[in-house]
């Protein structure tokens, strides 16, 4: 399917999605929030994908919300944008596969929040960080009152919010927002080695180790071992256990079959 405002490419077992209005610096509004939705839609129902890779076109991952159609909004109608964010970000965390935000640069209000609803954000040293909205007269609308803090601790989430201020990719590293900073431009090879590191290893234990993750942090820690404990049997039950486990034992090369 074509768009008009990001771009959605297939490389063998991974998925590319390159937000695209770099005149806009990748702003967020609903076209690109519907579109972004379709795209998820289309990579979910692809069973052949084992990771996908965010970023931005041009020198901005996404440099937030776009301003100009959020002024034009009273409270219900923002309401309902704020819910389409959410509900498209939540997409991107509940994915089935693992989700690489290649945070190559203004990653800042919506696009700080959907960098957060990834599975793993690598930045280039030219990346910058923030939640600006109360500088605006706003609050965060795609969760980032809620992921920030889960992220980097309610300290750290409250300064960044309560002040708005910026900070730049090492400052992100040194809080946990960040996993990693290389320069801008080794960022693609970075991101790409490790989406075919991740892509080379079994889909499945792969996405139930995710879905453990993701759902054992909102449960206490008795019923996150329950979790965890059901998703181990239900990994002995793969083709791939077998093909991982006798290549092990074997000294060869697994070659995951996703079955």
């Amino acid at each position: 399917m074509d768009y008009n405002t990001i771009k959605c490419e297939v490389n063998g077992y991974i998925a590319k999605i390159t937000m695209n209005r770099p005149k806009a610096l990748n702003a967020l509004n609903s076209e690109v929030l519907d579109e972004l939705d379709k795209c998820l839609d289309e990579i979910k129902a692809n069973n052949d994908l084992r990771v996908l890779i965010i970023t931005g076109e041009g020198r901005s991952f996404i440099a937030g919300a776009d301003i100009k159609e959020m002024s034009e909004l009273g409270g219900l109608e923002a309401k309902a944008f704020g819910n389409k964010g959410l509900s498209v970000f939540r997409k991107i965390e509940t994915l089935p596969i693992p989700v690489i935000a290649a945070v190559n640069g203004f990653a800042l209000g919506g696009g700080c929040e959907l960098a957060m609803s990834c599975d793993i954000r690598i930045a280039s040293n030219k990346a910058l960080f923030g939640q600006p909205e109360v500088g605006l007269g706003l609050i965060p609308g795609f969760g980032g009152t809620q992921r920030l803090q889960r992220l980097v601790g309610q300290g750290w989430a409250k300064y960044l919010i309560y002040s708005a201020e910026n900070i730049k990719a090492d400052k992100a590293l040194e809080i946990g927002l960040v996993q990693d900073v290389v320069e801008v431009e080794e960022l693609e090879e970075r991101v790409n080695t490790l989406a075919e590191a991740i892509a080379s290893k079994a889909p499945i234990a792969v996405k139930l180790a995710k879905e453990a993750i993701n759902q054992g942090a909102q449960v206490d820690i008795d019923q996150a071992m329950r979790i965890e404990e059901n998703a181990f049997g239900l990994v002995f039950t793969t083709e791939d256990k077998n093909i991982g486990t006798q290549a092990f034992i074997n000294k060869g090369k697994a070659e995951f079959q996703n079955k």
